[in-house]
């Protein structure tokens, strides 16, 4: 079956593979940080949502119930962020096959 360019549809499907590979590499490069309590909690994520890194202030040490509080604050705007760098990629890599808008 051949589509509009003369591609094929083994060719569309090759190339749909190499970019789902590509994307996958390039969202497992991401890294993001976090913070709250002014500073006092920083988390580090990378693509995947993994912790990479958490690091406390020593003076948040003293209330554990405000250290969780911060520690959870810090990595949900990680994983905001997270996600947010990865709707970037995915949008840019899809707009350039040429799809019709709304379709991603």
């Amino acid at each position: 079956m051949k589509f509009p360019g003369g591609m094929n549809m083994q060719s569309m499907m090759k190339q749909a593979q190499q970019m789902q590979a590509r994307l996958a590499e390039e969202i497992a490069a991401i890294r993001v940080e976090a913070s709250s309590g002014g500073g006092m909690v920083t988390v580090q994520l990378d693509g995947q949502k993994n912790c990479l890194g958490v690091k406390i202030d020593p003076e948040a040490a003293g209330d554990a119930e405000m250290l969780q509080d911060m520690v959870q604050a810090a990595f949900n705007e990680a994983a905001r962020k997270v996600d947010e760098e990865s709707q970037k990629k995915t949008s840019g890599m899809l707009g350039g096959m040429g799809l019709p808008p709304g379709l991603i």
